[in-house]
């Protein structure tokens, strides 16, 4: 049997907490596991059933709850703290976590139908002028 397991991770912009994930996935009584973390939620099952879940869970907020593919299934002694495995990725996982308000507020930008706003262009800064400049603080 296949089985997949997903990340959920919650924006800090949204109001939902990971209890709230983690009750509404037991109460859709699908055959998954689910395990609350930090971030939001751990889920596996069933590819199929695990994006069940996920489309209910999105309908939360659907533009503060991502979700993405993890490597290792739940409990996995190579990487369960319980078995005293390694936590490599965390690093990355809480950068993307940072990074969430950002994309939540440029889908809630698409939505509105906002075009892209270009970056003003600018000039690299002359060496003599940056030169100028730490000289005239030290």
């Amino acid at each position: 049997m296949v089985r997949e397991t997903r990340l959920i991770v919650i924006s800090p912009l949204s109001s939902i907490t990971p209890d709230q994930i983690t009750r509404a996935v037991h109460s859709l009584g699908l055959e998954v596991a689910v395990k609350e973390t930090c971030y939001g939620a751990l889920i596996e099952g069933e590819p199929e059933t695990v994006r069940e879940v996920l489309k209910k869970l999105k309908a939360m907020d659907p533009l503060g709850i991502y979700s993405k593919i993890r490597g290792f299934p739940m409990g996995d002694p190579v990487r369960c703290r319980s078995h005293h495995g390694s936590r490599p990725g965390f690093s990355q996982l809480e950068k993307e976590w940072q990074d969430l308000p950002l994309i939540q507020k440029g889908l809630e930008s698409a939505m509105r139908g906002e075009g892209v706003q270009e970056l003003e262009k600018k000039e690299p800064i002359p060496v003599r002028d940056l030169q100028r400049i730490c000289e005239e603080v030290e």
